[in-house]
């Protein structure tokens, strides 16, 4: 039987306990792959073509150069991921306690200024995604850094239209961060020749250093808040690294387009890009299995940006009265999930037994059972009083979003065209931000077993459609691959 309250140090303790489990998990996992590569001869390196190579050069020495670019891709794009998810992440911890501690705003405006930011992500998606498409991946990333140092800095102010203006750039550039950046490294992959297999290494090693980055962020900001006293310090790191980032990525990075319009039209300058839309629109639509991933979107990330919102006071309700909770330590702890989460798939999908499945079936396949597993996690976590209970139901949806991602970023990658890559990644964030904007607007606060439920609910929904639609999909494609298409 659970203690009705944990010890003082019970959270920085299972902190320790979930740190030093995923170094060992992450050490035994790479030793395991290395001594597979070693005795079969087998790499993860990038298939080459006669149009492999970025720079459009063939010799004798093809093989050599191959490895060298995956290298370099891998490290250009993993290096400027790492330091824009921490900056991302930085603020994490504190966005509920800036406004509704520091500032003061009840508990409602607090639930606005969130809605505002998934409003405005909402409604600026498909024009993100579209104007990547047609102007450049690259370029849109660096809007992206700046947009968000923007949005940080209007957190030193207290004046709630400032808050509000800020919470519309921060919405801007979410859609940017969680659509651009994988559509770049999906669309440089293929132009280099990337295996998905070399892709889905890519993939997991981000989601990885995204765990690592977001636990180092949870602690560096519980210390910068406890050093200086003010919830906006971790904003401020945040807006230094944004323009760090923005540096790399002019230096580090080339840019790749979607497909170009070559019609008559193509000289007329159209700033919203709505013909593109259009397009993109139509794909989904006449897609299934384009319309499922997109509902396997809403519903997983949705439940995650509800959780992001309510973690906190869920913590506090199932706490002692007045009890301090070291939020800091805690958003560290499930950031270390996450990582243990993205051990899992990189086992699972490396190390698989038997591999009687093509690795999009088993992406397909893994996808359903995760949102099968985040679903149990939260309906667990709304039916326990315990804070310790909660707190480990939480780490286990936080494990799942660890998976999520690269198995969603290589269906994404595998289901959807280069042609309209940006755009339809953006476009599937519109019904997301009106899943999440509509459920905040319902009363989440006074709403939370409720609210738990819904998610929990649309969770186990999407589990099933993704195995009856996307994983159908998935094999018929395995077995009629497609032919390759140049960038």
């Amino acid at each position: 039987m659970l203690p009705p309250h944990p010890p003082p140090d019970f959270y920085q303790v299972q902190l320790t306990v979930l740190a030093v489990f995923c170094a060992v998990a992450t050490v035994i996992e790479r030793y395991i792959g290395w001594q597979k590569k070693k005795a079969s001869g087998e790499t993860n390196e990038p298939k080459v073509e006669e149009r492999a190579l970025l720079d459009g050069s063939a010799s004798s020495s093809l093989g050599g150069m191959a490895k060298e670019i995956f290298a370099a891709l891998r490290r250009n794009y993993l290096l400027v991921y790492g330091i824009v998810m921490g900056a991302d992440w930085l603020q994490g911890p504190y966005v509920y306690s800036l406004y509704r501690e520091q500032y003061g705003y009840s508990e409602r405006v607090v639930g606005f200024l969130f809605v505002t930011g998934f409003t405005a992500a909402g409604f600026s998606g498909p024009f993100v995604g579209v104007w990547a498409d047609k102007f450049g991946r690259k370029r849109i990333c660096l809007w992206f850094c700046v947009a968000y140092a923007f949005a940080c800095l209007c957190t030193l102010s207290s004046w709630i239209p400032i808050l509000f203006a800020g919470r519309l750039v921060s919405g801007f550039a979410t859609s940017i961060l969680f659509s651009c950046f994988e559509t770049w490294v999906v669309s440089a992959s293929q132009s280099a020749g990337v295996s998905q297999a070399g892709l889905s290494t890519i993939l997991g090693d981000a989601m990885l250093i995204n765990g690592i980055a977001a636990s180092v962020a949870g602690v560096v900001s519980n210390q910068l808040v406890a050093r200086v006293q003010t919830f906006t310090s971790p904003f401020m790191l945040s807006a230094a690294l944004l323009v760090a980032s923005w540096f790399m990525i002019r230096k580090l990075w080339t840019e790749n387009y979607g497909a170009q319009d070559s019609s008559a039209d193509a000289g007329r300058f159209d700033i919203l890009q709505l013909g593109r839309i259009r397009q993109a629109f139509d794909i989904v639509r006449r897609d299934p299995a384009l319309l499922v991933l997109g509902l396997r979107q809403t519903c997983f990330e949705g439940s995650m940006y509800i959780f992001v919102f309510l973690w906190v006071p869920s913590m506090q309700e199932a706490s002692p009265p007045g009890a301090p909770l070291p939020l800091g330590y805690i958003f560290s702890a499930f950031m270390v999930s996450m990582m243990l989460g993205s051990v899992v798939y990189t086992s699972v999908v490396s190390h698989s037994l038997p591999r009687s499945d093509a690795p999009l079936v088993l992406h397909a396949k893994l996808a359903s059972l995760n949102c099968l597993v985040a679903s149990l996690a939260l309906a667990f976590s709304f039916s326990t009083s315990f804070p310790q209970s909660r707190f480990w139901a939480f780490c286990v949806f936080e494990a799942c979003v660890g998976v999520y991602y690269p198995v969603q970023g290589m269906l994404k990658g595998s289901m959807i065209s280069n042609d309209h890559r940006a755009t339809l990644a953006a476009l599937f964030r519109v019904p997301l931000n009106i899943f999440v904007t509509g459920i905040m607007l319902t009363g989440i606060s006074e709403n939370r077993q409720v609210v738990f439920s819904a998610c929990s609910l649309v969770l186990a929904f999407s589990s099933l459609m993704t195995t009856f639609v996307i994983v159908p999909r998935t094999v018929a494609m395995s077995e009629n691959p497609p032919l390759p298409r140049t960038a």
